[in-house]
């Protein structure tokens, strides 16, 4: 979906708790990825707002303690924008500014998958539909454009940093696939999963190849370094996966887990998809930092805002079962944040709420306490993070639409 851009308001309980730290709603407008009218009141007012509370250090560590109840309860509803400082181009929504780079996408993605197997084929391209976000190559275009703006001023992507784009999500398609292998799952995306369709050694077969069509699309980049970062996030994939099956009995680290799983999972991908653009961009180590942390800290705010809305999201809208984490025994960031009111959830966590009745409970307890809210607010902060480390690259268009997609991130709704 090239098209899309983004509206500020959530629905339900999401939208309550994003109200509680960003001021009153307006009561207008609609909800999620999808919509006509991108870019946001905020855009058309010449700023793009950022809903955090103070400046943020943050430790190297993805576990860096931004989730302590004292920093993170009863917090007031400040505050701060940063101003445009390209004042002179007009804004533009951050997925039309990218969408010249990602045409054909889906295409190019299918011919690097061509084979004689008719069934590996449909079943590989089941994904690949444009029906996704597509948020890691937007992403990835918008960061390559702004560091060769950065470096020399040119807004031309790479042809390699353009394969960059269709690699990150040949990845991220491909641990789809094993995912829904090992969470058993039967629906995604509104349609039913590669393992409900064609069963679990097919799929987990499926992925396996989109994984090496990517390893081979990546090789033909030639440089090692990008090489390297690229496979990390392979690396990480599967090091987030075993981190996902464990847990541990102590409250902090537990959460300091669940941080470093998600990183693993879901913000590697796109913090070195950043970084390999920007190693193609200019040779300065600085940037290629920049991008990095960039996609770290957002990376992390997606999952932890994907993580509420497995509470206050329906089936429908997401496309996927709600409460599915609950019913796989994991512990997400909404039920961590609970326990600090309601310590009961601690005997269901280490148990794996695997009792009768421990999935609605654990549910009751997230809904009567502050847990949507505090994820919310952390990814807000990571969000905060994300901006802090792109405002460093010279002014442009795409860094300011990097900076807006840290507002779509937190205000979406599927």
């Amino acid at each position: 979906m090239m098209g899309w851009g983004c509206r500020l308001r959530c629905c339900g309980r999401h939208g309550a708790a994003l109200a509680g730290l960003r001021g009153p709603p307006s009561g207008r407008g609609g909800g999620g990825w999808s919509g006509a009218a991108g870019g946001g009141r905020a855009a058309a007012a010449g700023k793009v707002c950022c809903p955090f509370l103070r400046p943020l250090v943050l430790r190297d560590s993805v576990s860096a303690p931004l989730w302590a109840p004292s920093r993170l309860l009863y917090s007031s509803g400040a505050a701060c924008c940063y101003s445009k400082t390209n004042s002179e181009t007009k804004y533009k929504d951050p997925f039309k500014l990218g969408s010249r780079d990602l045409k054909n996408l889906y295409e190019d993605i299918k011919k690097e998958l061509l084979m004689t197997t008719q069934e590996l084929q449909e079943m590989c391209e089941y994904y690949f539909d444009g029906k996704g976000k597509a948020l890691r190559p937007m992403l990835v275009v918008l960061m390559a454009r702004a560091c060769n703006i950065h470096h020399n001023n040119c807004r031309e992507v790479q042809p390699a940093q353009r394969s960059i784009a269709v690699i990150a999500e040949m990845i991220h398609t491909a641990s789809l696939v094993h995912d829904d292998v090992i969470d058993g799952s039967d629906s995604r995306r509104g349609k039913k999963t590669v393992s409900r369709i064609w069963g679990e050694r097919k799929a987990v077969l499926a992925g396996d190849y989109i994984l090496s069509a990517a390893s081979v699309a990546l090789a033909r980049i030639g440089n090692a370094t990008v090489i390297s970062a690229l496979c990390q996030v392979i690396e990480d994939l599967v090091r987030g996966e075993f981190l996902q099956l464990g847990s541990k009995e102590n409250e902090n680290e537990r959460f300091a887990h669940y941080l470093e799983k998600t990183f693993k999972k879901t913000a590697s991908l796109i913090a070195n998809s950043c970084k390999a653009v920007s190693i193609l961009s200019c040779p300065d180590p600085a940037v290629h930092e920049i991008a990095y942390q960039y996609g770290k800290n957002i990376g992390i705010a997606f999952q932890l805002i994907d993580d509420v809305l497995d509470f206050t999201s329906c089936a429908a809208q997401l496309g996927k079962p709600t409460a599915a984490d609950l019913k796989l025994g994991l512990a997400t960031g909404p039920v961590l944040f609970a326990c600090q009111q309601f310590p009961e959830l601690n005997a269901m966590i280490m148990r794996r709420f695997t009792l009768p009745g421990d999935v609605e409970r654990a549910w009751q307890y997230v809904q009567l306490s502050d847990g949507v809210h505090q994820t919310t607010y952390l990814a807000q902060r990571y969000c905060s993070e994300a901006i802090r480390e792109i405002s460093k690259l010279q002014p442009s268009p795409e860094r300011d639409a990097l900076i807006q997609l840290t507002e779509a991130v937190l205000t979406r709704d599927k």
